[in-house]
């Protein structure tokens, strides 16, 4: 019997994270203190965007790529909305639109300036309301044109037409707070973990629930669709409270196929997958380092690859799209990470290391482009579509053929299919409740200074006046 390697030979075996360099860095950025499990980071080829710390309402730095180094503090900010920003992103057809939602109940669209912002932004292109609770995720249709959804802790997500700027559908079968959102290639489905312990697969223009996992002993938290392989990957709590990562087939979602511990930290994983290469990356909320696998159609599934490494916790991950890297030094992923405790942005690049300075084909395939593949009403229509690819050689870009106007409108839409959005609102969360007793407090003890001031300024006109009434008249 002829002997056989214990491992799995790949080409991505030997993949190695490669830091920046400082000046390549973005330093004294106040990244925002908030606990919500989001990245609070979305970059693409032109701009880097990072949701800041502010003392009254919302805001989110959006800084040129180019522009590394030192960030003034009076850098202009997006800082139009009322309550802290939860997510940004940005179009994946139009590169100077980005969304952001926030505990306003808002979510809005920005246009940035080719160069960048020269004063501060507080009027959106674009304000969608239709939430009665915060809204916490925001996705773009991964080929459909100006199509936006957004999941909000009124447990529904709602569905975009950017071009009428309303709200079209709604999906409202959650009965708890959605964690996170995921589309399969086309966007024909979508997949949803839930604060409730299920996983869904949704179709999303119906709204229907095509299947259900009720994870009892995964406690799910992400999900990501694994291309074109009909596997989706989850993230989460096992029962003992160690962290895992489970993969399912699309069509049965009943068991999962794998379930892998990975360690007994607290913090939330969060998965990145690279459809090119079928790497995933696996990047804890408060460590230092990021874990990548490889995915394959056959058993074992999962095989772990290597580990990056850092001493510097990371408060969340921006992903570069594709056609944004650095082809020539072999570069398959860039995330950039933010370090709150060095208020800190620091890309960090994946390496194919290959000694041949000819484009590599067979790590660089063709790839989902700037060029939508449907309009909005097509989409809602019915029609599905596989993503426009683009080549990666020699720097090759199409000219994107999307296009972005404002609608006009004289008011707010809240009602979708005859249904008032602000109806029947869900009972408020323990954690709400609790913010909202602490800001009544505050209130109240503000209210109680003001008072105590004022009534020690009238003892003291009454003191003055007493003494003007009592001092002798001057001859």
């Amino acid at each position: 019997m002829s002997w056989r390697p214990q491992y799995r030979s790949s080409k991505f075996r030997n993949v190695y994270g490669k830091v920046a360099s400082r000046e390549n860095c973005y330093e004294c950025i106040p990244i925002t203190k908030n606990v919500h499990d989001n990245p609070f980071c979305a970059v693409n080829p032109k701009f880097l965007a990072i949701v800041t710390e502010s003392a009254g309402g919302g805001s989110f730095l959006v800084i040129p790529l180019h522009q590394t180094g030192r960030i003034e503090s009076n850098h202009p900010k997006v800082c139009g909305h009322q309550g802290t920003v939860l997510d940004i992103k940005w179009n994946p057809f139009l590169e100077n639109l980005i969304a952001s939602c926030s505990e306003d109940t808002s979510v809005r669209i920005w246009e940035i300036p080719d160069g960048g912002l020269k004063r501060n932004m507080t009027e959106a292109v674009l304000e969608l309301y239709g939430h009665s609770r915060r809204v916490g995720l925001i996705e773009w249709h991964p080929t459909a044109n100006n199509i936006l959804f957004s999941a909000g802790y009124d447990y529904k997500i709602l569905i975009w037409n950017l071009e009428e700027g309303e709200a079209v559908k709604m999906i409202d079968c959650h009965t708890d707070v959605i964690l996170c959102m995921s589309f399969n290639t086309d966007g024909s489905l979508l997949a949803t973990t839930c604060k409730d312990k299920k996983l869904r697969l949704l179709e999303p223009r119906s709204g229907r629930v095509v299947q259900a996992a009720s994870c009892k002993n995964h406690r799910v938290t992400r999900v990501v669709f694994l291309g074109d392989m009909k596997r989706l990957l989850t993230t989460g709590v096992s029962r003992w409270n160690t962290r895992q990562l489970a993969l399912w087939d699309q069509e049965d979602l009943s068991m999962p196929l794998v379930e892998d511990e990975i360690d007994g930290l607290s913090g939330l994983l969060f998965p990145f997958y690279d459809v090119d290469t079928h790497m995933l990356y696996l990047a804890g909320k408060g460590d230092g380092n990021i874990r990548y696998y490889e995915i394959t159609v056959e058993k074992p599934f999962l095989t772990y690859l290597m580990e990056f490494r850092s001493a510097a916790p990371q408060k969340g991950l921006g992903v570069m799209p594709k056609h944004g890297l650095d082809v020539s030094a072999c570069e398959v992923f860039r995330f950039y990470k933010l370090i709150t405790l060095k208020n800190l942005i620091e890309p960090i690049s994946m390496i194919v290391p290959r000694r041949s300075e000819t484009y590599q084909e067979d790590i660089y395939p063709m790839t989902p482009g700037l060029e939508p593949a449907l309009g909005p009403k097509e989409w809602l229509s019915g029609m599905n579509r596989d993503p426009v690819l683009m080549s990666l050689k020699e720097g090759y870009r199409k000219e994107p053929k999307a296009a972005f106007k404002a609608p006009v409108r004289d008011k707010k839409s809240l009602v979708v299919n005859g249904i008032d959005l602000l109806e029947n609102v869900p009972p408020r969360t323990e954690n709400e409740l609790l913010r909202m007793f602490y800001r009544q407090q505050d209130e109240i003890r503000r209210l109680k200074e003001q008072l105590a001031q004022r009534e020690l300024l009238i003892r003291q006109l009454e003191l003055e006046l007493r003494n003007l009434r009592n001092s002798p008249k001057e001859s």
